[in-house]
């Protein structure tokens, strides 16, 4: 082949790269304008697989009152050198501040990942200091519900396991519940939402505030029974503690409830508890929110009720049962009852006061308080699989 053929051959192939640029420049910007949060989720990505390739900054929120936690920090130091991290910052929790402020200082330390180490407690307070900030949380469950954990399946007996996930996984967005005391807020205890917000900032200790879960508020006889739970009893025999309280609380009175969901009318219904939900497995295998996703924009709302004593409670298992493996019992005039809504936005006025518990954390006594749900505002670490 003659010299100028070579040529012909060099402007040709050169011609065509440039072709393939200009037309891989023009999709990138026909996607920047047709879509600019698509773009911007791939860049975040890309960058988010650079940080990952030069090493995470990690951050530990741990509750040092959990049982070998000293234990368990050196493993944690002793494994991320391994993987070739930088040294990670571990920062405790303390009676002031469950893990709000700690949370919000790691961020500011510049953490590409905050691991929340410890209960259903530490997890809402490292949350609440991450919503809205897109640095993904991660769990090491070492509490009695393991709430959140349970409905991620990150591994619940297995520290180690669950923290090479909260290093290695994939982020996911998923929905946060927000419960707002509408009266009387002064009158309820909730040490991450103090923690969120102290007493400094706030003009009127009666003002409502936000406070957060992530798996399940209730209302009526699951927040008695968790706030009837014997502390030590939970130490010894864990999630079991619940069941016993909540046999001290069968023959509790119904009640009477005013609901609003999102723009309809008011309803009132009498019932055991009312559950407002982001996600539904429970532990001892009990889902009560079949149809609950972490990321679909809506709370799953579950209105229980029995009659007849011991009867009823036993038709309500035996419904929560069948429901947990996809079977729906619709017969009418049940003696003992699930019934299953959504909303985004829920309204309930109680007369006289009832119990309320966010993620196992009883608030206190309320008699009307609202809740909804904020979309996609926490990321989480999740298993690749």
């Amino acid at each position: 082949m003659v010299w100028q053929a070579w040529v012909a051959v060099a402007v040709a192939a050169t011609a065509l790269v440039l072709v393939l640029i200009l037309w891989v420049r023009q999709n990138e910007l026909r996607r920047r304008i047709t879509s600019p949060r698509a773009w911007a989720h791939e860049r975040a990505l890309r960058l988010q697989r650079e940080v990952r390739a030069e090493g995470q900054h990690v951050a530990f929120v741990a509750n040092p009152s959990k049982p070998d936690v000293a234990a368990l920090h050196l493993s944690i130091l002793r494994a991320c050198e391994e993987l070739g991290l930088p040294e990670p910052l571990w920062l405790e929790t303390t009676v002031e501040d469950p893990g709000v402020g700690q949370a919000r200082a790691a961020v500011d330390a510049g953490a590409d990942v905050v691991v929340a180490i410890g209960g259903d407690g530490t997890v809402r307070a490292v949350a609440e200091g991450l919503v809205g900030t897109g640095i993904p949380m991660g769990l090491m469950p070492l509490g009695t519900g393991n709430l959140l954990a349970r409905n991620l399946d990150i591994p619940l007996n297995d520290p180690l396991a669950a923290m090479q996930i909260a290093l290695q996984g994939r982020d996911r967005a998923i929905d946060v519940g927000w419960l707002r005391v509408l009266r009387w807020e002064s009158q309820v205890d909730d040490d991450v939402a103090e923690a969120a917000e102290p007493d400094s900032t706030r003009r009127d200790p009666d003002q409502p505030r936000d406070h957060i879960f992530l798996v399940i508020a209730g209302l009526g006889f699951d927040a008695a029974m968790v706030a009837d739970a014997d502390p030590t009893l939970k130490r010894r025999v864990g999630w079991i503690a619940y069941f016993v309280a909540g046999m001290r609380h069968l023959h509790g009175r119904r009640t009477r409830v005013h609901v609003r969901l999102d723009d309809q009318p008011i309803a009132t219904i009498r019932l055991r508890s009312l559950l407002i939900g982001n996600c539904g497995r429970l532990p001892g295998g009990l889902t009560l929110l079949p149809d609950a996703v972490l990321d679909d924009g809506w709370l799953d709302i579950a209105a229980i009720d029995t009659r007849a004593g011991i009867a009823g409670w036993a038709q309500l298992l035996g419904e929560v049962v069948l429901q947990g493996v996809g079977v729906r019992n619709d017969l009418p005039a049940k003696i003992g009852r699930i019934d299953h809504t959504r909303a985004q936005e829920v309204r309930l006025v109680v007369q006289g006061g009832e119990h309320v518990q966010v993620d196992g954390d009883v608030v206190g006594r309320v008699t009307e308080l609202s809740a909804r749900v904020d979309h996609g505002a926490l990321v989480v670490r999740v298993a690749t699989g």
